[in-house]
C-alpha cells in the first residue's frame, strides 16, 4: 500500500511542478537573454517525480499489492517475477504512465541538448510540450488513475492475459512508446519555429536528430510487435492489417515521409510547410492510435480497454491539439514565402517529393482502411472488415513506380542533376525483370503485374548494390536503408508466393501423409509449470531428405484460466517451419496447423538494415559537429 501512495502522490505533486514551468516560462520568454536554469531544475524535478511514481507501481507489482486495483486487474501471486515487472505497462493505466515518463524524460532531455539555439524557441517548445504533459496528468489522474485503492483488499488478482506473458512485453511497448513520445517533440517543437517564423536549416539540423529517434524506435517497435505476433499468436504471418496494427503503421509511414522532407529543408531551404503540416501529423496519428486502442471501439488482440469516457477524454483532447497546431500553422507560418527555391525536374528533391506523394498516398489508404469501419458503425450501426485484399489492390500498383523513383531517386544530385549511367539503368531494369520472370513464371494469378512488382524490388536492390561500390561511404545511410526496403518487399513476395500450409486432424500415434511429407503425432507430454499447465505434443515430420522434431504446446493458465497455443517454428535462412496444435470437441483429437513460410528471417533482418540506415544517418550527423 505504500508504494501505492507514493506512487499516487508523486503522481499529484508532478502535476503541480508543471504550473510554476508555466509561470517561469512565460516570464522568462521576454525578459532574459539566457534561459532561466529554474526551467530545467523544475523539468528535472517533474520528471523525478513521474519516476518516482512509476517506480511505485512497478514495486506495487512486484510485491502483489492487491489493494491497488490495476494490480488486482492485471497480477497474480504465481505469476513468475519477470511478468510482474513487464505487466506494469501491459494494461492501460501502466501504459499511459509509461507514456507520461517517456514525455517528461524526452521535454528534459531537450531542454539539455538545444542549449545553443535560439531561447524563445526552447521555451515555446516548453510550453507547448507542457500542454500534451498536463493533458496526460489530468487524464492519468482523472479517469485512468494506477493507484485506485480497493477495499476490501482481495487474498488474490485476476491475473495478466497469458498473450502478455511473453518476454517481448518487457521491449516491444517501451520502445514503440518511445517512437510515439518522440513524435511530441516533432510536434512542440515546430509549432514553436512556426510561431517564431523559425522554421530554416538551422531548425532542420536540430529537429534532425529527434526525427530520427522517433523513427528509429518506432520502427524497432513495429518489428518486435510483428515478431510477437508471428510466434505467439499461432497464424504464421507477420502482420495481419489489424487496426492496432495499423495505428502503428500510420505515424510510421509519417515520420518516414517528414524524414526526407527534412532532408530537404537541411539541404535546400524547401519544402518548410510540408515538414510542419507532417510534424502535425505524425504526432496526431500517434494520439489518434493511443484514442482507439483505448476507446473501446476496436475488436483487436491489442486493444487496452473498454472505457469509452476514456475515449472521449483522448479524442476531446486531440481535437484541441489539431485545432491550436493548425491555428498556429494558418497564422504563422512564413516558409513557403522565404523558402521558395525552384525545383527541376531531374534532381533529388523532385525524387523525394514525388517519393512523398506516394507515401502520404499509401497513408492514406491505411487511415481510410482502418477508420472507415468505424465511421460507418457509428453512423449506421452496420459493422464491416476491411482485411488484406483492401490494402493489396490499392497498394500494391503504385508500390511500383514508388520502387523506380526510389532507385532513380538516388542516382540523383541536389538543385539540378541528369541520370548518370543511363545504359546501367536499362540493363539493370530488364536483369531485374529477366530475374522475376523466372522467379514467377508458374504462378497462375496476377502474372503480369506481379512479375513487374517483383522486377521493380529488384531493380532497387540492383542499384543500391551498385551504389555500394561507386559511392562507397558517401551516401552509406541512404544505401543501406534504401537496399533493407528492397528486401522486405522482396521477402514478403517470396514469402507471400511461395507458403504453403497443411491443416488436419490427429491423435497421439496417429500420422498424416501427403506427396510432399509426413507428419506422425509421437506422443503427449503434461508438464506443470509454476502459473500454467503444458501439454507439449511431439510431433516428427519427415520430408524427402531430412526429418524434423517439432514440440509445439498448448498452456492452461490458472489464473485467468485460458488456453493459449504456443509455436514450435524451425528457422533457416531460407525457410521457417511452423506448427501449432489446437484443441477440437473430441478430446482425443487435436487439430494440427504446419506451415512452410520461405524467407521469413530475411523480413526481419531487411527491417534491422532499414534501422541500421537510420543510426548510421545519426552518429554521422552526431560525429560531423
Amino acid at each position: 500500500m505504500i508504494y501505492s501512495s507514493i506512487g499516487y502522490y508523486s503522481l499529484i505533486f508532478g502535476l503541480i511542478v508543471s504550473f510554476p514551468i508555466f509561470f517561469y516560462s512565460i516570464r522568462n520568454f521576454r525578459n532574459e537573454e539566457v534561459l532561466d536554469y529554474k526551467i530545467i531544475t523544475l523539468s528535472f524535478t517533474q520528471l523525478f517525480l513521474v519516476v518516482l511514481s512509476f517506480l511505485g507501481l512497478v514495486l506495487s507489482f512486484i510485491y502483489s499489492d492487491f489493494s491497488n486495483e490495476t494490480v488486482f486487474n492485471n497480477s497474480h501471486t504465481t505469476k513468475p517475477l519477470f511478468y510482474k515487472i513487464s505487466g506494469t505497462w501491459g494494461n492501460h493505466e501502466g501504459s499511459l504512465l509509461l507514456w507520461l515518463l517517456v514525455l517528461t524524460f524526452f521535454i528534459f532531455l531537450f531542454l539539455i541538448k538545444s542549449k545553443n539555439l535560439l531561447k524563445k524557441y526552447r521555451i515555446l517548445t516548453v510550453l507547448f510540450q507542457q500542454i500534451i504533459i498536463i493533458g496526460f496528468f489530468v487524464f492519468l489522474i482523472k479517469s485512468s488513475n494506477p493507484f485506485n485503492y480497493i477495499f476490501p483488499i482481495p487474498n488474490e488478482g485476476l491475473g495478466l492475459n497469458p498473450i502478455l506473458q511473453d518476454p517481448a512485453l518487457a521491449i516491444h511497448p517501451p520502445i514503440l512508446y518511445l517512437g510515439y513520445v518522440g513524435s511530441s517533440i516533432i510536434f512542440s517543437s515546430a509549432l514553436a519555429a512556426t510561431t517564431l517564423n523559425y522554421i530554416s536549416k538551422t531548425w532542420a539540423i536540430h529537429i534532425k536528430s529527434w526525427v530520427l529517434y522517433s523513427w528509429i524506435f518506432l520502427t524497432l517497435g513495429i518489428l518486435l510487435g510483428s515478431i510477437w505476433a508471428y510466434y505467439e499468436l499461432g497464424w504464421g504471418g507477420f502482420w495481419f492489417w489489424d487496426p492496432v496494427e495499423n495505428v502503428s503503421l500510420m505515424p510510421w509511414l509519417a515520420l518516414t515521409t517528414l524524414l526526407h522532407c527534412i532532408l530537404v529543408l537541411e539541404k535546400r531551404s524547401n519544402l518548410g510547410s510540408w515538414a510542419i503540416i507532417l510534424s502535425i501529423a505524425t504526432f496526431t496519428l500517434s494520439m489518434c492510435g493511443t484514442f482507439l486502442v483505448r476507446s473501446g471501439i476496436l475488436n483487436s488482440v491489442h486493444t487496452f480497454a473498454n472505457d469509452p469516457e476514456r475515449g472521449l477524454f483522448i479524442l476531446t483532447f486531440l481535437f484541441v491539439l489539431i485545432f491550436i497546431s493548425l491555428l498556429i500553422f494558418f497564422i504563422f507560418n512564413k516558409s513557403d514565402n522565404q523558402n521558395s527555391g525552384s525545383f527541376f525536374l531531374l534532381s533529388k528533391e523532385t525524387s523525394i517529393l514525388i517519393n512523398n506523394w506516394f507515401m502520404m498516398y499509401f497513408l492514406s489508404v491505411v487511415l481510410i482502411g482502418t477508420l472507415y469501419p468505424i465511421f460507418l458503425d457509428v453512423v449506421t450501426s452496420h459493422k464491416i472488415s476491411i482485411g488484406p485484399p483492401f490494402y493489396h489492390k490499392l497498394i500494391i500498383p503504385f508500390l511500383i513506380p514508388f520502387l523506380i523513383f526510389m532507385a532513380i531517386g538516388s542516382q540523383l544530385k541536389w538543385i539540378k542533376s541528369g541520370l548518370e549511367g543511363k545504359l546501367y539503368n536499362v540493363v539493370f531494369f530488364l536483369i531485374s525483370l529477366l530475374i522475376s520472370f523466372y522467379i514467377i513464371k508458374n504462378l497462375d494469378n496476377n502474372f503480369l503485374i506481379n512479375t513487374i512488382l517483383i522486377g521493380s524490388a529488384f531493380y532497387l536492390f540492383l542499384i543500391t548494390i551498385r551504389d555500394f561500390f561507386f559511392k562507397k561511404f558517401k551516401s552509406i545511410a541512404q544505401n543501406i536503408a534504401h537496399f533493407g526496403f528492397s528486401l522486405l518487399i522482396l521477402s514478403i513476395l517470396f514469402n507471400n508466393f511461395f507458403s504453403s500450409e497443411l491443416i488436419t486432424n490427429l491423435k497421439v500415434g496417429e500420422s498424416f501423409k501427403n506427396d510432399k511429407f509426413e507428419i506422425i503425432f509421437n506422443d503427449l507430454k503434461k508438464v506443470q509449470e509454476k502459473n500454467y499447465v503444458s501439454f507439449e505434443g511431439n510431433f516428427s515430420i519427415k520430408e524427402k531428405k531430412n526429418q524434423d522434431q517439432f514440440k509445439p504446446e498448448l498452456r492452461v493458465y490458472n489464473q485467468p484460466n485460458i488456453i493459449t497455443s504456443e509455436a514450435d517454428i524451425k528457422t533457416t535462412f531460407y525457410t521457417d517451419k511452423f506448427i501449432t496444435m489446437n484443441t477440437v470437441q473430441n478430446e482425443e483429437y487435436f487439430n494440427i496447423r504446419y506451415q512452410i513460410k520461405p524467407f521469413m528471417v530475411w523480413i526481419w533482418i531487411s527491417v534491422l538494415l532499414i534501422t541500421s540506415g537510420g543510426l548510421i544517418s545519426l552518429f554521422k550527423k552526431k560525429y560531423a559537429k
